[in-house]
């Protein structure tokens, strides 16, 4: 059988290569030659690429066997995201691969400005020895205004405070106690750029972020304030910056990130280049050997993923839409529910309901419903259950599944319950959660009963009468085997009722003491679940 074929259109580091490993059938080519590109495309299965390689509508046209597109970095503006989940092409990146590098580069332009390390550089280098001209600032004391608190940003505060700068930041969706954590008070945008003595802008390009420092905010900002792109081209508009710098309204720029790039002879980021008090470097935010290779590990790692059918971690589109950054996290968890239920379901499962309850209700969470079976049935069939399939093998064993979203969450931020009907005529629930700023997946429902329990590798689930002495039973049995118990939940509806018990244990129970527990409590279910890493 021929191998997988994976393109790789742009060089990457020899660490992504070996990440590969020998299962693929790897080509070369300069992926900003179209016509090369073309043709490899062809019989290419995956494609690698960094940011000079266009993987738009045309591209994805003469790719008909393509799986997986692959970008060695964090930004996807190469890549025509919605033609490719049209085509049915998953789209990957490495979301974290160069957050540190380019944090990095935002404070050296920050440094660089207030310094003038640049022009004090090429004037000592002229023969020139100017120290008055060159006369900086200290950052000790200064504000700076951060505008977009995400994981480079954050990195950006932290790093900055070490100098004994103010930390002042705007963004719309982190909550004042995530600020609080960060060291970090939380502005509106006017107040920011008037407060800030160096701003710096670290947001994705969207339509509603594209220019949005520009004429107004600089008309707001101190004279002796300093801007910073490392981001994206265009979330600081040229033009508007160039009249800033030029009128004085601002002191100076540090830009890494043009609209155009390289910038274009006569365009608006040309302007900027020879402008004396604006400091530029050619979109070296990624560029360390560090962030290359984690890039190139990631996305190697992504499209194994992706070839063999599973679910991708940093997938940024999946059954036919885009996952959010905020129903990531809860992917693996409804996988893990999906193991708990298969592990306590007595017979096979007829109809399945996910029911996803809370903020998630505002974002599309379809992506749960494969999760689920895929938890499920991973236990249940022989073949190898990926996200692809699940739905697949669900339909052959005549399972009916449905999912339904619901904003109602009386108890908990999100809530996520698998409800099944069974072949043998009962219905069984669990239900699960993210908790807390860590996110730990906790299960918070069997069958009705509250509960709050980490999922770890080994459970067990006993439900019995609630009478007095159980618990020094079956505690008294587990020590005598060696059995550890980690963690314990008990759970009833009414004294002397039903009862229902979970144990975290640290190694697996073997069968007939399992058993014996069970009889000596007289436990109508007495079952052990075992866990996979997911």
């Amino acid at each position: 059988m021929p191998k997988p074929v994976v393109l790789i259109a742009e060089v990457l580091s020899p660490a992504t290569i070996e990440a590969l490993g020998p299962d693929f059938d790897i080509r070369q080519v300069d992926g900003t030659d179209r016509e090369a590109l073309f043709s490899a495309l062809t019989d290419a299965n995956a494609v690698l690429v960094r940011s000079a390689t266009k993987m738009d509508a045309e591209a994805l046209g003469h790719a008909p066997k393509l799986k997986v597109i692959a970008r060695a970095g964090v930004g996807l503006d190469n890549v025509d995201i919605p033609a490719a989940t049209k085509a049915g092409v998953m789209v990957v990146n490495a979301p974290t691969s160069n957050i540190i590098s380019a944090a990095e580069l935002t404070c050296t332009h920050i440094l660089s400005l207030a310094r003038h390390v640049p022009a004090a550089h090429a004037s000592l280098a002229d023969g020139q020895w100017k120290r008055s001209a060159y006369t900086g600032t200290e950052l000790f004391e200064k504000t700076l205004g951060i505008v977009g608190l995400g994981r480079i940003g954050a990195l950006v505060a932290a790093r900055m405070q070490s100098f004994g700068m103010n930390v002042v930041a705007y963004d719309p969706y982190v909550t004042s106690a995530r600020a609080q954590q960060l060291g970090v008070e939380l502005r509106s945008l006017d107040e920011l750029v008037a407060e800030a003595d160096f701003l710096t802008i670290h947001m994705p390009k969207t339509p509603e972020t594209t220019g949005m420092i520009s004429t107004e905010q600089f008309a707001a900002m101190k004279p002796s304030a300093f801007v910073v792109n490392v981001a994206r081209g265009g979330l600081i508009d040229e033009v508007a910056l160039r009249e800033a710098l030029v009128s004085g309204e601002i002191a100076g720029a540090g830009l890494d990130v043009f609209t155009s790039e390289p910038p274009a002879e006569g365009g608006s980021a040309r302007d900027l280049l020879a402008l004396p008090n604006v400091v530029v470097t050619p979109h070296l935010g990624a560029s360390t050997d560090e962030a290359q290779e984690k890039a190139g590990v990631s996305v190697a790692r992504s499209v194994k993923l992706a070839l063999e059918g599973d679910l991708v971690p940093d997938a940024v589109n999946v059954a036919g839409g885009i996952i959010d950054p905020f129903v990531r996290p809860g992917i693996a968890l409804v996988e893990k529910l999906g193991q708990v239920f298969s592990g306590l379901a007595g017979s096979a499962v007829t109809t399945l309901d996910i029911e996803v309850r809370g903020e998630l209700a505002d974002y599309d969470v379809s992506v749960y419903k494969l999760a689920a079976l895929k938890g499920i049935l991973s236990n249940v069939v022989s073949e190898n259950v990926s996200y692809v399939n699940a739905p697949l093998f669900a339909e052959q064993r005549g399972i009916e599944a449905r999912l339904i979203v619901e904003k109602e969450s009386p108890e908990y931020r999100n809530l996520t319950t698998l409800r099944g009907a069974l072949a043998d005529g009962t219905i069984l629930t669990v239900a699960g959660t993210l908790a807390g700023t860590r996110m730990v997946q906790k299960i918070v429902g069997i069958n009705g009963h509250d509960i709050e329990v980490p999922i770890e590798t080994n459970h067990i689930v006993m439900q019995y009468i609630d009478r007095p002495g159980i618990v020094a039973v079956y505690g008294q049995k587990f020590g005598d085997a060696g059995i550890n118990i980690a963690g314990m939940q008990v759970a009833r509806r009414a004294a002397g009722g039903q009862a229902l018990t979970v144990l975290t244990v640290d190694s697996r129970v073997p069968e007939e003491l399992l058993a014996e527990v069970g009889e000596a409590i007289e436990a109508s279910v007495m079952k052990q679940i075992e866990i996979a890493e997911v």
